[in-house]
């Protein structure tokens, strides 16, 4: 009896094996295929299997301090974000053309694993899987692939119930203040207490070196240095605000910092909104309603009273008390957590021009999202300026990009990067980079981590030279110059970067007189000799170098 069944079970064994077979046969060997369960199921019992009980039992001999985290997501953006993404989820394009699919790395499948486990995969890789090692006798330390480890468990969805616990202890809690962060953040701390977002308003009394100008040499408006209770502004420009009574005002002068010269200031009529809805010069213009709610930390429209002045960490994070008391991911707000939109909201409820859905607010006008904290739904307190196209104005050109600066999320919401979920912080460290505008890398690094030679994300060509048909390594071949041109105005002749990554033909300057990056780069040249360039170039479409704008 008990051969038989043997027998039976083995003929059952048999005959399932041989009909998988003809299955996977019939279906074919395509990498294009997604996994059956069944599949899944084996080759993560086979990995975890043959992963040596030692290892497993391994502990991450690192500590989770935020240098060796900054180092491990350096490491992962540029040895596994090809296949894994930026957010660890696995939905690239290479990973699109791998058998098996590179797993999200945010799910339990990956985070339930132990520490040791992590570790091994990243060491050894996994063989019959896309999953090289990383661990190279002479060219790699073990700590890279520990740091790696980290940084993939920092990777963790939270789950609704942890998110929900989080939004709730946003609402009880209080703010405190970034340098209650430093003490459990220090390296993090350091790098934000030198960035512009740190620095934005200073107290000369504090700071006297903040001042960058002489005032003496001042003949437009002059001033003392008596009367400036508050700078603002170190990049492009800088303006003094003088307190009266509760509030603060503008004075009627500032400072060109890259020109270096002294200009008027005075919002002049028919450009920001709000214009007309306040007295015709800067005593009658109070910078609570119209400024101070994006230089601080939970400005008070009744009491006229901050949290904290600049961007501070609760600006992202939102109130600490309960989270520094006692720190758990369930009672701090985290950016990098959310959904796209409301990740890029952090960012655009001050990168942005727009109107609060609801004015006058206590009797005042205000030209920032008032209500609006990190973890709200910015739609619900703010709209972006509204746009006709073929209309010039102060904030839009007439086909629909930014015309002045600070309208990066004006421009970034139209563009193909935040439909496809790619978040502000992808591309800047608001904590703190070494590099222009806070970016994560140099430009051109940062772009090509993306977009290199064939990429299917393009460019489609073999080199950045056939692409952009300018000497590697020269200003014509950044992608930034074709794709964000500086073309919106801050002050003056100083003009930011567009942020739609649109490339802008010839034929939309000839058609809504916007610039375009070919004659702005050659100004000797005209739209005509730009278009008859562009159309030697072989690998472009006449449809689109000819349209009115090209992605």
């Amino acid at each position: 009896m008990t051969k038989r069944r043997f027998s039976i079970a083995v003929v059952v064994i048999l005959f399932a094996a041989g009909g998988f077979a003809v299955w996977t046969v019939h279906r074919g060997f395509r990498a294009t295929d997604e996994p059956s369960r069944l599949e899944k199921f084996l080759a993560r019992g086979v990995r975890n299997f043959s992963i040596p009980s030692s290892e497993k039992a391994q502990t991450n001999p690192l500590e989770k301090t935020s240098a060796n985290l900054e180092e491990g997501r350096e490491d992962f953006r540029a040895r596994c974000s090809g296949c894994h993404g930026f957010d660890g989820k696995g939905k690239t394009s290479e990973a699109r053309g791998l058998y098996p699919k590179p797993p999200d790395l945010s799910r339990l499948e990956t985070q339930n694993l132990s520490d040791g486990e992590i570790h091994y995969i990243i060491a050894y890789g996994v063989r019959l899987s896309g999953m090289p090692a990383w661990s190279v006798p002479h060219e790699t330390s073990d700590a890279d692939a520990w740091k790696l480890t980290l940084f993939v468990r920092s990777l963790a969805q939270l789950s609704a119930g942890i998110s929900a616990q989080a939004a709730q202890s946003a609402t009880q809690s209080h703010y405190v203040g970034s340098h209650a962060c430093e003490k459990c953040h220090a390296h993090i701390y350091e790098h934000w207490a030198k960035t512009p977002m740190a620095n934005v308003v200073r107290d000369p009394k504090d700071h006297p070196e903040a001042i960058l100008p002489d005032l003496a040499t001042n003949k437009i408006a002059p001033f003392k240095k008596e009367q400036v209770a508050f700078v603002y502004g170190s990049i492009w420009k800088q303006r003094y605000f003088e307190r009266v009574g509760d509030d603060y005002f503008p004075l009627n002068a500032q400072w060109d910092v890259v020109n270096k010269a002294w200009k008027p200031y005075l919002a002049a009529n028919g450009t920001d909104w709000w214009v007309p809805l306040y007295p015709p010069d800067n005593r009658g213009r109070p910078t609570g309603p119209l400024c101070d709610g994006c230089h601080s930390v939970d400005y008070n429209v009744k009491t006229k009273q901050v949290a904290e002045w600049n961007v501070g960490c609760e600006k992202c994070h939102g109130p600490g008390s309960e989270h520094t008391a006692h720190p758990t991911r369930s009672n701090i707000l985290n950016p990098a957590h959310m959904d796209y939109v409301a990740a890029n909201d952090t960012c655009i409820q001050c990168h942005s021009q727009g109107r609060p859905l609801t004015n006058p607010i206590e009797g005042r006008n205000f030209d920032w999202p008032v209500g609006y904290r990190v973890g709200l739904k910015l739609h619900d307190f703010w709209n972006l300026e509204d746009h006709k196209l073929g209309e010039l104005t102060f904030t839009h050109f007439p086909e629909g990009t930014a015309h002045k600066n600070r309208m990066q999320g004006n421009d970034y919401v139209q563009s193909v990067m935040y439909r496809h979920g790619v978040t502000c912080f992808d591309c800047h460290d608001a904590h703190g980079a070494g590099n222009y505008a806070q970016l994560r890398e140099p430009a051109q690094k940062l772009c090509l981590e993306c977009h290199g030679p064939k990429s299917p994300n393009g460019p489609r060509e073999a080199t950045i030279t056939e692409h952009t048909h300018h000497k590697e390594g020269s200003e014509g071949s950044e992608c930034i110059a074709c794709h964000m041109p500086k073309i919106e105005s801050t002050l003056g002749t100083t003009k930011v970067r567009a942020h739609t990554f649109a490339f802008i033909t010839p034929a939309a300057t000839d058609k809504y007189a916007i610039p375009n990056p070919c004659t702005e780069c050659h100004k000797d040249k005209t739209t005509k000799w730009a278009a008859e360039a562009l159309r030697t170039w072989p690998t472009r479409s006449p449809w689109r170098v000819e349209a009115d704008a090209a992605p």
